[in-house]
């Protein structure tokens, strides 16, 4: 311990020997100083004047015992005690203690030795005066051992002594509020937590220790507020002001807005305050700028109400049952009544008003305000005006031309048409964002106009749409400029403004209106289509060709495609000179891309067979089969063989023939091959017809192209000798043999037997099924060991196992066929003789 004497170590050793002496006397307690004295007490125990020495020598210079751990000793003999019962022990360490402390008051452990004697005992007053004392003996640095002592005992204390001794402890431990302010609410001093609360708020430098954000404390505030609102006092003497307090809270935290709301108005009726709540219920559901905050709120509104006209009617009740009448609780429930009923009303405008908070800028909202309020003119034309005042044309979400248009169409509906032109007048002035809302908005009008069957007035509407410059330079997609300056060049406009003069006005003005359509360079296909279509129902067939021929000048493929195919029509049934259709289709073809060729190739060939020479027509098959695409050169051959044997002859086919196999890809040379071959058997010429087969054999892989190979063995079979079958099955082997050494061709050989297997058996069981894939994997597996093969080897098959087999039970084993063999050629007996 800290200041105590220790003996020497003689007197240490001695004592030791003494304890460990189970049968003697405590003799280790008695110092050699001591002797004199217990020797005159042996010598005269019964008088009273060698005792009264003793003790005062005792009393004067005590023990080295009582200084070294007499105190441990003493408080040790009390553990476990009752401090009231021996009260007069505790008082008599509390007094060791004290002289303790004389010598020893700057050493914190004995202080703390004492303190937690202290709280062991029922003294409130003097532990809390021996805690102060301690503090200011100590120096601060050691305070924090005292402190940690002290606020177990605040919190046994209680009441106003734990929130004072909590107070001290704030001045030097600040960081610890949170746990000073749960202290205060589980004491119920509400208010005082209320103000530290303010005061860890208000200070930018707090950390919670909790980890808590400012957020976090600021609600658990205003719920101690609302839950506790009777017990809080408040008032600017207490310096609470919880209507501030929570709007500064509004303003402060926009996504808590709803439930904050509500918990000022729950604040209110826990006062008993309720017109205050209905105050702030209503503020809150006209200020909210969501619709969840707004259902929060609206929603406890509804409860309140609702609440307040319940009880009301249970008194209502109450009094019927009694026989009594109150006329003023009455007329208050039928208020009541009333208001709750004009506040389900005003729901859906209330969240319209709320989406247009948001985006006042949303037209769609407007509109939907504009159908809540249905036959009601006033607030219609008022919801009209507010919304035209409050949308920005260029921030607007929506169509807001449909706002005008629908503003004007209320005042057409009424039958006030001037008002609804002036609106007109006005909504073709308001910058939009982009050209086609005013160009709809002209239309609109126009449309108007027409539906009062006024039509010199809707072509003069139209006509001052789309009034500009004869030379118009403004690019249609500049957002530079307005859309007024762009107007003029808006497709949308023009259509309809020709739609318009066409259907009430002469030929002439229709004509003026495609011409400047063509001059300001916004025609689209079919406005060239329209107008020559218009030119040829007039029977002016040679302005409506210069109509094509202006828009072949204005597009180019694939959209001059559709336009030449319509022009050729047109010319070709108008039987123009021949000359100048031959002139018309070379223009047509001039830098036509492949993928269209072949539509115009067969209209020119047409006209040639028809009006001209049939040279000339083949010429331009011939043309076409090097011009038209990849997809469709087949087909063009097939065309050009079909015409030229019509028109020459069988034989006149065979320059196209051998020029349609050298040009098409493999699998449609092959099917060409057939072709040929086949006519050539029909002119005669088995020589021919068996030299293309053999051409056409490179392309065949007997494996996958089985079909050929039938066909020519077919062909030999009938045309052919032996020696002419050896050589197309010498030709077989050595093309099965070149496919053989191709790696890459023995996956699509694999795929086309699997496809064709799948396709035979797809009318067997399940069993034919199995089997057919077990077939399949010994073909890859034999499509492998092909790969693998050296050129030209042939790898011997497992042989024939019929002899291997014993024969079914009750059958005799029959004599086993041969082998038959495809490719085996049939001799003749005299042959075999031979």
């Amino acid at each position: 311990m800290p200041g105590t004497i220790l003996p020497p170590r003689s007197h240490r050793q001695h004592a030791q020997m003494d304890r460990t002496s189970a049968s003697g006397p405590d003799l280790y307690l008695i110092a050699d100083q001591d002797t004199v004295y217990e020797q005159d007490l042996l010598r005269s125990p019964g008088s009273i004047k060698p005792w009264l020495a003793y003790i005062e020598y005792k009393q004067q210079h005590g023990t080295l015992y009582e200084q070294a751990f007499y105190l441990e000793f003493r408080t040790h003999h009390l553990k476990g005690r009752n401090a009231t019962v021996y009260r007069a022990e505790y008082q008599k360490v509390n007094a060791l203690f004290e002289r303790a402390l004389i010598l020893l008051n700057k050493m914190p452990r004995i202080w703390e030795m004492y303190l937690s004697f202290l709280l062991q005992q029922p003294l409130v007053t003097q532990t809390r005066r021996t805690f102060d004392r301690a503090l200011r003996a100590l120096p601060i640095t050691q305070h924090n051992r005292i402190w940690k002592l002290y606020k177990t005992f605040a919190r046994s204390a209680s009441g106003q002594t734990a929130v004072k001794i909590w107070a001290r402890y704030m001045q030097i431990h600040p960081e610890n509020a949170e746990e000073y302010i749960q202290l205060l609410v589980d004491m119920g001093q509400y208010t005082e937590a209320v103000k530290r609360y303010m005061e860890i708020l208000d200070n930018p430098r707090f950390q919670s220790k909790e980890g808590k954000s400012n957020f976090q404390l600021w609600t658990e505030m205003v719920d101690l507020l609302v839950s506790k609102a009777k017990q809080i006092e408040t008032g600017p003497q207490v310096g609470i002001d919880v209507d501030a307090i929570l709007r500064s809270g509004i303003d402060r935290f926009a996504d808590q807005r709803g439930k904050l709301w509500a918990g000022l108005a729950t604040y209110w009726i826990t006062r008993g305050n309720f017109e205050k709540a209905r105050d702030v219920f209503e503020e809150g559901i006209t200020t909210v700028m969501t619709v969840r905050d707004f259902t929060l709120i609206f929603d406890s509104y509804v409860e309140f109400e609702e609440s307040i006209i319940g009880s009301l009617m249970e008194s209502a009740a109450t009094r019927t049952d009694k026989g009594q009448s109150d006329e003023e609780a009455d007329f208050d429930l039928d208020l009541r009544m009333m208001r709750f009923e004009q506040l389900m009303d005003r729901r859906p405008f209330l969240v319209n008003d709320v989406l247009l908070r948001q985006n006042p800028n949303n037209v769609i909202e407007w509109e939907k305000r504009v159908a809540l309020w249905g036959d009601n003119k006033h607030e219609v034309v008022q919801t009209y005006t507010a919304a035209i005042a409050a949308i920005n044309p260029k921030k607007a979400h929506g169509k807001f031309s449909e706002l005008w248009v629908n503003y004007a169409k209320f005042y057409e509906n009424g039958g006030d048409l001037d008002t609804a032109r002036v609106i007109f007048e006005k909504a073709v002035k308001v910058p939009y964002k982009s050209v086609a809302e005013l160009a709809e908005t002209w239309c609109e009008w126009a449309e108007m106009e027409l539906r009062s069957e006024n039509f010199d007035k809707a072509v003069e509407i139209m006509a001052k749409a789309t009034q500009a410059p004869k030379k118009s330079t403004v690019d249609y997609f500049d957002e530079n400029l307005s859309p007024q300056q762009r107007v003029h060049k808006s497709w949308k406009l023009w259509s309809f403004y020709v739609d318009l003069v066409e259907s009430v006005s002469s030929l002439e003005e229709t004509k003026k209106v495609y011409e400047r359509i063509f001059e300001l360079r916004i025609a689209t296909p079919q406005t060239v289509v329209n107008y020559a279509n218009l030119l040829e129902e007039n029977k002016y067939f040679e302005d409506s060709f210069k109509v094509y021929e202006r828009g072949l000048d204005l597009f180019s493929y694939p959209v001059a495609f559709e336009l030449w195919n319509l022009y050729l029509t047109k010319a070709v049934d108008r039987k123009i000179g021949i000359e100048r259709l031959r002139d018309l289709f070379e223009q047509a073809l001039d830098g036509c891309p492949p993928k269209f060729a072949k539509p115009l190739y067969l209209m020119y060939g047409n006209l040639e067979e028809e009006r001209g020479l049939a040279r000339h027509a083949m010429r331009i098959y011939e043309r076409a089969t090097r011009a038209v695409s990849d997809e469709d050169r087949f087909e063009m051959f097939e065309f050009y063989i079909t015409k030229s044997a019509s028109n020459f002859g069988l034989t006149s086919t065979r320059p196209i023939y051998e020029r349609a196999i050298a040009a098409l890809p493999d699998q449609e040379a092959k099917e060409m091959c057939l072709k040929f071959a086949e006519m050539e058997r029909r002119l005669g010429e088995i020589d021919r017809a068996r030299a293309i087969y053999g051409h056409a054999s490179q392309f065949c892989d007997p494996r996958t192209n089985a079909p050929f190979w039938q066909k020519w063995e077919a062909f030999e079979v009938q045309h052919g000798n032996e020696d002419t079958f050896k050589e197309m099955l010498r030709i077989k082997r050595s093309v099965q043999a070149q496919y053989n050494t191709d790696v890459n061709f023995i996956a699509s050989q694999a795929i086309a037997r699997s496809q064709q297997r799948t396709q035979d058996g797809g009318k067997d069981n399940e069993q034919d099924g199995e089997d057919a894939a077990a077939e399949r994997a010994d073909a890859m597996a034999a499509l492998e060991r092909q790969a693998c093969a050296p050129v030209g080897f042939v790898a011997a098959s497992t042989g024939p196992e019929g002899g291997n087999r014993p024969p079914p039970a009750g059958q005799e084993q029959q004599p086993s066929a041969a082998p038959v063999n495809p490719d085996a050629i049939d001799l003749d007996d005299d042959m075999d003789a031979d």
